[in-house]
C-alpha cells in the first residue's frame, strides 16, 4: 500500500483526490485497509473513508444534513418519474384518440415514438447546459417548459398539435432522468450512492424511472373508462406542476468545485438568483466554456467501457419501451381487454419492478461486500457487472414466455408472468450499468447518466416504430424469440468488460474535465 500512498493525487490544500485514485487503482473504503487512512475524513462508523473527501465549507453539498440530502433525492426521483410516466400514458389514450381522429392505433403511436426519442436526446442537452449554466437553473427552466408542454398535450385538439406538444415535452421533461445522477453524485458519498451502508441512492432513483412507464398506462386506463382522453394528461400536468413547486421550495445548487479553496468559492447570496441562474452566470469563468461543456458527452461516449456498456444496455432495455408502448395493441383483441382490464394488467410490471428494487437493494450490497472481502478491501468498478449474470436469465425467460403466450393465446396470467420476469431482470441490470459507469468516471456523472438514458430511449424509439409490424410479419413468438437471442448475444459484452474493462479504462485515460 505504501507505493499507492505516494501516488495519491491531491485536491486543494493537500486533500487527496480519492476518486482519481479509485478510478486508477480501485476504491479503498475501509481505513483499516490502507495506511494513512487515519489522516482522512471518515464516516461516523470510524473506519469508512469518505469519497470524495468533503471540504470544511458548510455550503459544500456533501456537508448538508441527511434530511436535506434526502429531500433533494426524493424530488429528483419524483421528477425523473415524470417523463416515462407521461410518455407511456399515450400507450392507452391512443385507443380513443384513434377513433376521434379517424386514424389507426399504430399511426397515433407515432406521437409516442417521437416523445420517446426526445427523452434521450434531451438528456444530452441537459448535461451540456448544466456544465455551463449550473445544475439548478437548468433543472428549473426545463421543468417550466415541461409544465407548459404537458398542458399543451392535454389541450391539443388535433393529432398534429398533440404530436408537436409530445415531442417538446419529451425533450424538456427528461431533465432529472438525463441529469439526475449529477445530483446524487454531488450530494452523497461513494459508500452511500453506491449501495454500501444503509442508503442505496442509485437504486432509489432508478426504481422511480423503471416504475414510471407502468403507472402512466395503469392510471390512464382507469381514467378513460369514465373520462375523456385529455384527463390523464391533465393529471400529468398537475404532477409536473407539483414537482416544479418542490424544486423552487427545496432544491439548491449542488455543484461545488472542491479543487477551489473555500475563500475562492463563488459567494452564495440569493437562492432565487441561483434558481434562475444569475449567480451561476456571474461565476461561469470558474466552470466550463460552452465548447468544453459541449464536448463532455462526446468525450464520455468515446471511452470504450462507456460505449460498450451502452451498446449492451440499448439492446436489452429497448424491448421494455417497445413492449410498453405497444402491448395494449396486442392484448386488446387477444383477450378482449377493455381499458379497465388493461389497467389491471399494468400491475404486473409495477410489482416486478418493486421486487427488483427490494431484492436489488440487498443484492448490489452483498455483491460489493463479497468483492471487497475477496480483494483485500479494494473495489473495482467491474465488480458492479456481476449482478447481470443473475438478471440475464430472468430477462431471457420473460421474453420467450411473453412471445409464446401472445402467439398461442395462453392464459393472460402467463403473459403477465413473462412480462414480470423481464421487468424484474431489467431493474437489477439498470442499477448495475449505471453504477459501473459512475464508478468508472465519477467526474462525468451527468454525462454517463445521459448516455445510458440515450441508449435506453434510442433503442426503444427504434423498436416502437416496427414492433407491431414485426410481430405481425414474423409472428409474435418468433419476434420475441429474436429479442431474447439479442439479449443473450450482447451479454458477452458484459463478460468482455469484466475481463478487460480495467485495461480499457487505463488505456483510454481519465476524462480530465475542467469541472466535475
Amino acid at each position: 500500500m505504501g507505493d499507492v500512498e505516494k501516488k495519491i493525487p491531491e485536491q486543494t490544500e493537500g486533500v487527496p483526490d480519492l476518486e482519481e485514485l479509485g478510478e486508477r487503482d480501485g476504491y479503498v473504503l475501509d481505513a483499516r485497509d490502507y495506511q494513512g487512512g487515519k489522516d482522512l475524513k471518515l464516516a461516523r462508523d470510524g473506519h469508512t473513508i469518505l469519497i470524495p473527501q468533503p471540504s470544511d465549507d458548510p455550503h459544500d453539498p456533501l456537508n448538508w444534513s441527511q434530511f436535506r440530502k434526502h429531500v433533494v433525492l426524493i424530488i429528483i426521483s419524483c421528477t425523473a418519474f415524470l417523463p416515462d410516466y407521461g410518455s407511456a400514458t399515450g400507450a392507452v389514450t391512443l385507443l380513443p384518440q384513434a377513433e376521434i381522429w379517424r386514424m389507426s392505433e399504430d399511426e397515433v403511436n407515432h406521437s409516442q415514438v417521437g416523445n420517446v426519442f426526445m427523452l434521450g436526446a434531451g438528456g444530452v442537452f441537459v448535461v451540456v447546459f448544466a456544465a455551463y449554466f449550473g445544475r439548478l437553473p437548468v433543472f428549473f427552466w426545463f421543468m417550466v417548459v415541461a409544465l407548459a408542454t404537458a398542458a399543451w398535450c392535454a389541450g391539443a385538439t388535433s393529432f398534429e398539435s398533440f404530436m408537436t406538444a409530445r415531442i417538446l415535452n419529451g425533450f424538456f421533461s427528461t431533465v432529472a432522468q438525463g441529469g439526475g445522477l449529477m445530483f446524487i453524485k454531488d450530494t452523497f458519498f461513494f459508500h452511500e450512492h453506491a449501495n454500501f451502508g444503509q442508503s442505496r441512492k442509485i437504486n432509489i432513483w432508478a426504481s422511480f424511472i423503471i416504475l414510471s412507464p407502468y403507472f402512466g398506462p395503469l392510471i390512464a386506463a382507469f381514467m378513460i373508462t369514465t373520462l375523456e382522453w385529455e384527463w390523464p394528461f391533465w393529471l400529468y400536468t398537475i404532477e409536473t406542476g407539483l414537482c416544479l413547486i418542490a424544486i423552487v421550495l427545496f432544491v439548491d445548487e449542488t455543484y461545488y468545485d472542491r479543487r477551489i479553496s473555500q475563500a475562492d468559492q463563488p459567494p452564495r447570496v440569493s437562492r432565487v438568483k441561483r434558481i434562475i441562474g444569475i449567480e451561476q452566470w456571474h461565476s461561469r469563468s470558474q466552470r466550463n466554456t460552452f465548447w468544453q461543456a459541449s464536448m463532455r458527452p462526446v468525450k464520455v461516449i468515446l471511452k470504450p467501457t462507456v460505449f460498450l456498456s451502452n451498446v449492451y444496455y440499448m439492446f436489452t432495455f429497448a424491448w421494455v419501451v417497445g413492449i410498453n408502448t405497444t402491448l395494449a395493441i396486442f392484448v386488446t383483441p387477444l383477450y378482449d381487454f377493455h381499458p379497465k382490464q388493461i389497467g389491471f394488467f399494468y400491475f404486473t410490471p409495477i410489482v416486478a419492478a418493486i421486487l427488483g428494487e427490494i431484492i436489488g437493494h440487498w443484492l448490489h450490497d452483498l455483491n460489493a461486500k463479497r468483492y471487497l472481502k475477496s480483494h483485500g478491501g479494494r473495489f473495482e468498478p467491474e465488480a458492479r457487472l456481476a449482478v447481470i449474470w443473475l438478471s440475464t436469465p430472468f430477462m431471457l425467460a420473460g421474453l420467450v414466455l411473453l412471445g409464446y403466450s401472445l402467439q398461442h393465446a395462453y392464459h393472460y396470467m402467463l403473459t403477465a408472468l413473462g412480462w414480470g420476469l423481464y421487468v424484474f431482470g431489467t431493474m437489477i441490470t439498470t442499477v448495475g450499468v449505471q453504477a459501473y459507469n459512475l464508478d468508472s468516471y465519477p467526474e462525468g456523472s451527468g454525462e454517463v447518466a445521459a448516455m445510458v438514458n440515450l441508449a435506453r430511449t434510442l433503442g426503444g424509439f427504434i423498436v416502437s416504430f416496427f414492433q407491431v409490424r414485426w410481430a405481425t410479419a414474423m409472428g409474435v413468438q418468433n419476434s420475441f424469440g429474436v429479442q431474447a437471442g439479442i439479449c443473450a448475444a450482447v451479454f458477452f459484452i458484459i463478460v468482455f468488460l469484466q475481463m478487460y474493462g480495467k485495461r480499457l479504462r487505463q488505456a483510454s485515460g481519465r476524462l480530465d474535465f475542467k469541472t466535475n
